[in-house]
């Protein structure tokens, strides 16, 4: 009790967190262990207390001790004699045959590791033992501990010399030509060693140690051996795994990042999906930079796992000289800024960080680098960069494609600009609006468009529908548009300037498409009125609305242009009074559908166009733009335009 009350005291009082006692009776033996969720609070050595008896007691009264540190908690134990006349439990079956046993969940690698050193300090009548493990870049990564452990994550077995491998004994490290810092102050002094050998490759190393020099015998390195021979299997097992059961994760991984990824064409949104799929699961921070106009690359996306750093590293990146990305991943030494330039009061932060990069390579080009980086010391597994080098020819493949969309876009922009007045002009008498509308993607070019100008004294309006979209539709846009006002220009009427019109699409042959019209001709009169004149070609008429919300209009129309030769078209004239307003639209308003249901059915656009008496034009049209809108939820398949032309009072 007195043990236990001791090691109770000592994790509430240093752990602060919740403690969990076990006792288990092992043959003639009591085993007492007090576990905590502090697993980076150093277990103090005997003798360096300033206060208390911290723990003598264990040191002296007990058979054996030790400190087993866990992915997130630590355990402090001790063994006792058994009560004397006690009833003792049957003795528990060999330690190897403990871990074969069949169980719905395995141990891990670290709990066997545990496992091991305690198995090892118990068999030596070692101070502390350490568990090593190669990962796959053989580098040797400390797994487990029991006993005294050493300041500091993991520890440096490493020289002046030779590293510490293989069997053998080191008797005063004090006197050797080994340079181990972290196991003399400690107070360690002698060591002695044996390697975990699977067919004769070398898995890992177990060592045990002690503050006295010249501990451990011969002898000891056979027993120790006999420990690492019979655990070897079972690490190998553990870990292969885990291995494996990683490797399935990060197939999930880029499953998941490939689909994330395909999911947006914006260059800026997919740079920012790629570092954060990257931090924190791989590295505590990513950068990306792009080639542009030169062969250079230039910081384009930073991000930081904390983000009080993300300002610094932006800054620290943007004062880089520019270079050529690299042609293959490997090792970055980046933060050389140029000289004299002024460095964040923080940088310190971030430049002594270890880095990777990863170019970018798409449809066999650079398209710039993929740095990642995490503080000194980060180690990346041949694992993580394997996974990042993967994940950066993902992720160029997906930038690319967002880069070529982009530019797609903004040249579908461009041409759509183009076809379509540069501005509206300013009639005296007439309050005009329009509206335009594409549906689809930004990168497509829409088949409406409109047009108002002037001809002599009189204007000229017109708007349109052709068949499809994309450049196809945009080349008899182009032709339609220019062609009514080179025509009209020329005084040529309505129905000469369609009948022409149609010649031309004609004789665009296979690659024309069908257009359909509505172009008309406003002439202010003297009593403050107006006349318009009118042909529409397999164009919806236009809509006429007076002062008290009548709403009229026409229900027959001409042939489309571009189907027959023969084609002829004939005028309508109609005189609008003062607060009259005649509305022009394609069939992207009357055609909108909500189920079984379009917007022009039953008149729905009159009545929508009949609550709008008495308002000006621009508020017209952004009423009926509204009510096109809300009449479904689903996106619009169709471009909409519209032309209101109103007679002011």
């Amino acid at each position: 009790m007195l043990l236990t009350s001791e090691l109770v005291t000592n994790a509430i009082v240093h752990a602060g967190t919740e403690v969990e006692v076990v006792c288990e009776a092992l043959g003639g033996q009591v085993r007492v262990e007090v576990h905590d969720r502090h697993q980076a609070r150093r277990i103090p050595i005997p003798g360096d207390q300033v206060s208390g008896r911290g723990l003598l007691f264990p040191e002296t009264l007990a058979i054996s001790w030790g400190v087993t540190y866990g992915q997130g908690d630590k355990q402090v134990w001790f063994t006792v004699p058994g009560t004397a006349g006690a009833t003792q439990a049957p003795s528990p079956p060999a330690y190897e045959e403990i871990i074969t046993m069949p169980r719905s969940a395995r141990p891990t690698v670290d709990q066997l590791a545990h496992r091991t050193a305690q198995t090892a300090q118990d068999a030596l009548g070692a101070d502390c033992v350490y568990v090593l493990l190669t990962e796959d870049d053989a580098e040797l990564i400390l797994k487990a501990t029991s006993g005294v452990r050493p300041e500091g994550a993991a520890l440096e077995f490493g020289l002046e010399g030779a590293p510490v491998a293989g069997r053998g004994v080191y008797a005063d490290l004090g006197g050797s030509p080994y340079n181990l810092p972290a196991l003399r102050a400690a107070g360690i002094r002698s060591l002695v060693t044996a390697p975990f050998v699977i067919d004769g490759r070398g898995i890992g190393l177990l060592i045990a140690a002690s503050r006295d020099a010249a501990h451990f015998t011969e002898s000891d390195v056979e027993r120790l051996q006999q420990v690492a021979d019979r655990q070897a299997p079972s690490l190998e097992r553990a870990r292969l795994m885990e291995l494996e059961r990683a490797r399935r994760g990060w197939l999930g991984f880029l499953a998941e990042a490939s689909s994330l990824l395909a999911g947006t064409l914006d260059q800026q949104m997919t740079m920012a999906l790629v570092a954060q799929l990257i931090v924190p699961r791989l590295a505590t921070w990513c950068a990306l930079f792009t080639v542009r106009d030169t062969d250079v690359a230039l910081p384009a996306y930073a991000w930081h796992a904390d983000e009080t750093m993300v300002a610094d590293l932006r800054t620290l990146l943007g004062m880089l000289p520019p270079a050529p990305p690299p042609d293959e991943p490997g090792p970055w030494e980046g933060f050389a800024p140029r000289p004299g330039a002024a460095m964040p009061a923080t940088a310190h932060r971030v430049t002594g960080d270890v880095a990777h990069v990863f170019p970018l390579l798409a449809r066999g080009r650079s398209i710039g680098m993929l740095v990642v980086g995490g503080p000194k010391g980060a180690r990346f597994t041949r694992d993580m960069l394997e996974l990042t080098e993967d994940l950066a020819g993902r992720a160029a493949l997906a930038i690319d494609n967002a880069r070529l969309y982009e530019e797609q876009a903004d040249m579908s922009r461009t041409l759509q600009r183009s076809l379509l007045p540069p501005d509206i002009p300013v009639i005296p008498g007439l309050d005009l609006a329009v509206v335009y509308e594409p549906a689809g993607e930004s990168s497509e070019v829409g088949g409406d468009f409109y047009d108002v100008f002037g001809v002599g004294s009189r204007w000229r309006f017109a708007i349109g529908d052709v068949c499809g979209t994309g450049p196809e539709a945009a080349s008899v846009t182009g032709l339609a548009r220019h062609t009514l006002r080179i025509l009209g220009r020329e005084n040529y009427s309505i129905p000469e300037v369609l009948e022409r019109l149609n010649a031309l699409i004609l004789e665009e042959g296979p690659r024309a498409r069908f257009l359909t019209l509505l172009h008309g001709e406003v002439e202010k009169l003297e009593n403050g009125g107006a006349r318009v004149t009118y042909a529409t070609a397999g164009h919806p008429p236009p809509l006429f609305l007076s002062p008290a919300g009548a709403v009229e209009g026409e229900d027959e129309s001409d042939l489309m242009l571009g189907v027959f030769t023969e084609a002829s078209f004939g005028v309508r004239t109609v005189t609008l009074k003062p607060g009259h307003l005649l509305l022009g639209f394609t069939d992207g308003v009357t055609e909108r559908r909500n189920g079984d249901r379009l917007l022009g059915d039953d008149q729905g656009l009159e009545r929508v166009l009949a609550s709008c008496a008495g308002l000006g034009a621009g508020a017209v049209a952004a009423k009926v733009s509204r009510a096109v809108r809300a009449f479904s939820t689903e996106p619009s398949h169709d471009d909409m335009a519209m032309i209101v032309l109103r007679i002011e009072e």
